[in-house]
């Protein structure tokens, strides 16, 4: 079993209402020194084998046309090392 990870984050020139919520949060939390805050989608994808090229590409797949609104959005794809469960 591989896990493969996918971050999907709005594009830098699209607004993230949210993220300016949280900075704007952030000084009544007594937190300084943080100029900017981007929020997304964190999602961890389990394979039965191995993330081979064509295994990577289905997840790339299923992130441009399911995970990700490829107009607003862009996304990372990455292996993530194997965990003891």
């Amino acid at each position: 079993m591989t896990r493969v990870v996918v971050d999907v984050l709005l594009k830098p020139e699209i607004l993230d209402p949210q993220g300016q919520a949280i900075l704007g949060a952030l000084p009544a939390l007594g937190i300084s020194g943080v100029r900017s805050v981007r929020q997304g989608k964190h999602f961890e994808v389990e394979l039965d084998g191995a993330a081979d090229s064509e295994a990577l590409d289905r997840v790339r797949r299923m992130a441009e046309t399911l995970l990700a609104n490829p107009v607003i959005e862009e996304f990372v794809v990455r292996v993530e090392s194997a965990h003891a469960g």
